[in-house]
């Protein structure tokens, strides 16, 4: 096991639990931000989500004002912003506004899914035609705004507005390792989503150490590692939180959508053969059990990327559990002593 200290962070999709509307669950990531706070947490990410209604982030940029504005001293960022719905330039006059409020507490994770379904995303950007050379320019872009810098291009003639003092960390988020050298390249934070794909993170974020080139805004690699958390002392709680995330996993998979569902919903449901395998299949995208058990496993996760910041992502059907996961976490982690 390693020795270092883990640093815990959280990234929250906003969950619209069964029976609350968007308006509850953005008053749950805002009392969870605040939590997170209290109980020494590193940073707090928000997600992009679009067409669904059982989550509610749609608008990083604009949940993440709000949540700076309702904490004094945690980072707080994009989980991230997805880059091809969105122009360099809009992206950062938005993080440039947010630095100008928060100055040194925002970060800027972004990534190159669309965080919706490929017809909604064409609305969002009807240019977008999901080109890694498109992505590589955007990248290039918004450097040049962040940093009043230019390439002699039409670029050249337009400032991002506001003119900031600092600039928002940036880092990029992979769920394949594609990225992985853009962040390198870039001189970003590196961020892999284990709670999407469970395979291959190590060696990505083993690729993006050793190719990593020192940018203006950071000058060594920096990089976490993001999963599915539920911890509880009560085994019971903890099989029925993965027994929901397991059939949401399926419901994804299935092209239905998400819908907010309980246990009583789903507990009696009997699965096929190839159902059943896809949910053995999906399990390592998650860590869910008691302390002991949670405790052994984040540890030997951290060491199996050579990371010291873990990422948790909860989503429960219960607020309270949501919140009692996390002070649980921090408990194993971030009190004195552990």
């Amino acid at each position: 096991m390693m020795s270092k200290k883990i640093k815990l962070s959280v990234l929250d999709q906003s969950p619209v639990r069964k029976g609350v509307n968007a308006r509850r669950a953005i008053e749950e990531t805002t009392l969870l931000a605040q939590e997170a706070e209290r109980l020494g947490y590193h940073r707090f990410w928000v997600s992009e989500h679009h067409n669904t209604t059982s989550l509610a982030g749609s608008t990083p940029e604009v949940l993440i004002a709000h949540l700076a504005n309702h904490t004094q001293t945690l980072r707080i960022g994009s989980g991230g912003i997805m880059l091809p719905n969105h122009s360099a330039l809009k992206v950062a006059e938005s993080f440039r506004l947010l630095e100008v409020l928060h100055p040194g507490r925002i970060d800027l994770g972004m990534g190159r899914a669309p965080g919706t379904d490929r017809i909604t995303a064409s609305m969002l950007n009807p240019s977008n035609n999901w080109s890694e050379q498109d992505f590589a320019e955007q990248l290039l872009q918004l450097q040049h705004y962040l940093h009043d810098t230019s390439d002699g291009g039409i670029q050249a003639k337009i400032k991002a507005i506001p003119i900031a003092e600092t600039v928002p960390t940036q880092w990029l988020l992979s769920s394949s390792g594609q990225s992985a050298l853009f962040a390198a390249h870039f001189g970003m934070g590196f961020s892999f989503a284990h709670f999407i794909n469970p395979h291959g993170g190590p060696q990505a974020v083993q690729y993006y150490r050793d190719h990593f080139k020192p940018s203006v805004d950071l000058v060594a690699p920096e990089e976490n590692v993001a999963l599915f958390v539920f911890c509880s002392e009560d085994e019971e709680k903890v099989m029925q939180q993965e027994a929901l995330m397991s059939y949401r996993f399926l419901q994804l998979e299935k092209g239905g959508g998400l819908t907010s569902t309980g246990y009583d919903d789903i507990k009696d449901i009997s699965y096929n053969f190839a159902e059943q395998e896809r949910i053995k299949a999906n399990k390592p995208r998650m860590i869910y059990g008691t302390p002991e058990v949670i405790k052994d496993r984040l540890t030997q996760l951290a060491d199996d990327y050579d990371v010291n910041e873990l990422m948790a992502v909860t989503i429960t059907e219960h607020f309270e559990d949501r919140i009692k996961s996390y002070q649980l976490l921090a408990d194993l982690f971030l009190s004195e002593g552990a």
